[in-house]
């Protein structure tokens, strides 16, 4: 079942999407990416705040309403070495995924098929942090032994791609979707003019939450 479940990406590699990340209604992300052109945009919103993200070849551009000490809400011009890989896009494979569903996949602990659905139970320690879904423990600093066990379930469409996988509330954390869809559609980015060139105080604030 896992093996059908990284079949189902291998559209990252190979043309456009879109991809939706919800995390409880309070974290939500939309991400286009086209890996093989090289071209990306995404949008973070917190509480209807946030940051957008484009990419074209190796540039990379971000503007933000969140009000970070030291950077203001003009376009900037980022270095990409010094983005945080936690946080960036990119093109590269095994890193190009704006919905982290490598991260997820490698976290199931068991699953069992009917159909196109796919559903099972995933150890949420071992999710990660990075782009898509990610989990933050509670402030004690760990998480309770229950998500180890926490239920996840998954579609894949006539073509075997995945399109959804949703983890439902339960054991403490929160519930988390992600979805995939507008394979093969086209999009534009266009790059920001005037963009200027992002201070140092923008790089060590880089994250979800900052």
């Amino acid at each position: 079942m896992i093996g059908r479940l990284r079949a189902g990406t291998a559209f990252v590699d190979q043309t456009s999407f879109r991809a939706d990340v919800d995390i409880a209604s309070q974290i939500t992300t939309l991400s286009q990416i086209d890996n093989v052109g090289r071209r990306a945009a995404s949008t973070v919103s917190m509480g209807g705040r946030g940051w957008e993200i484009r990419m074209i070849d190796d540039d990379v551009y971000m503007k933000t309403d969140l009000d970070l000490p030291g950077v203001g809400h003009d376009w900037m011009a980022l270095d990409p070495a010094r983005v945080p890989s936690a946080f960036a896009l990119s093109f590269e494979p095994g890193k190009n995924d704006p919905g982290g569903s490598a991260r997820l996949i490698n976290a199931i602990v068991t699953a069992r098929a009917d159909g196109p659905r796919i559903s099972g139970t995933l150890d949420v320690t071992r999710i990660g942090n990075g782009n898509g879904i990610s989990f933050r423990p509670a402030p004690a600093g760990e998480f309770p032994d229950s998500v180890r066990n926490q239920a996840f379930h998954a579609s894949l469409d006539a073509e075997g791609r995945l399109v959804s996988f949703l983890i439902p509330e339960a054991n403490g954390a929160p519930s988390a979707s992600l979805r995939y869809s507008d394979f093969g559609a086209a999009f534009e980015v266009v790059r920001p003019d005037g963009a200027v060139k992002a201070p140092d105080a923008l790089y060590r604030q880089l994250g979800v939450g900052g």
